[in-house]
């Protein structure tokens, strides 16, 4: 694996020339998460899933994009959201840069909700225009994982903002940054449409959190991020097949 931001261009250049050529890049957020997780939180933890995939699989990490589109958290100050088109574009000139680079791949490694469809249509992009071959990734594995590992309540189905999950990533990849003496617990009532259009979530919690941190462990956490590792390395199983093939591997 090499560390784009930490190694020379030769090296690099390399790199993305030789084998698969995959370059991962994680796309995360400045939103907030409560009061004891930090912004970064969704960078963190897309970072932290596209690093070890792109050891795993001898690959180039580039930095992570530290904003993305979290207009639905833009109620609580510090979150800074990006347009969908904003997020759609640079994932978009990434991908332009990195053909132009000789890289065999890119992968997107999604950290936040709303970066989902601006990606998907920057995947699109780039595929119906012949750039490069590219996937984004958007926590496969999680589902399944987060069933098996949850026991505290959700506070709506497929919710885990702030709360046990979440917090739990954070005491597997940076447990500094993580504060137990600010737990707080919130199950807000949502209207009978919630998760069906977009609305923002500040009237819902004061404090920002979606559920209850305090059953948080890094043991969870640590199991979070496999599942998602091994979900993701068997989505591009397809796509690595399709560049060794492009490549006469």
């Amino acid at each position: 694996m090499i560390d784009a931001y930490r190694t020379p261009w030769p090296q690099v250049a390399e790199h993305l020339r030789t084998g698969e050529g995959l370059a991962f890049l994680p796309f995360g957020a400045l939103e907030q998460h409560g009061p004891h997780l930090p912004l970064g939180t969704d960078t963190a933890t897309a970072t932290a899933v596209a690093r070890r995939l792109a050891t795993r699989l001898d690959a180039v990490l580039l930095p992570p994009v530290h904003y993305g589109d979290t207009w639905n958290n833009a109620g609580y100050p510090g979150t800074l959201s990006l347009s969908a088109a904003t997020v759609t574009a640079i994932a978009v000139d990434i991908g332009k840069a990195l053909a132009a680079s000789g890289a065999g791949a890119l992968v997107v490694v999604n950290g936040d909700w709303g970066n989902r469809n601006p990606l998907y249509s920057a995947i699109r992009t780039l595929q119906d225009e012949q750039v490069i071959p590219a996937l984004a990734l958007d926590h496969p594995g999680w589902d399944a994982a987060a069933t098996a590992l949850r026991t505290s309540r959700e506070a709506a189905p497929g919710l885990a903002h702030a709360e046990e999950l979440e917090t739990s990533l954070m005491l597997a990849i940076d447990p500094d940054t993580v504060h137990p003496e600010r737990y707080v617990s919130c199950y807000p009532a949502f209207p009978s449409d919630f998760g069906t259009r977009p609305m923002q979530l500040h009237p819902f919690s004061e404090s920002g959190v979606f559920g209850d941190p305090a059953p948080a462990t890094a043991h969870t956490g640590e199991a979070l991020l496999d599942a998602v590792v091994e979900g993701s390395l068997a989505v591009l199983e397809d796509l690595r097949a399709q560049v060794r093939a492009r490549r006469g591997l």
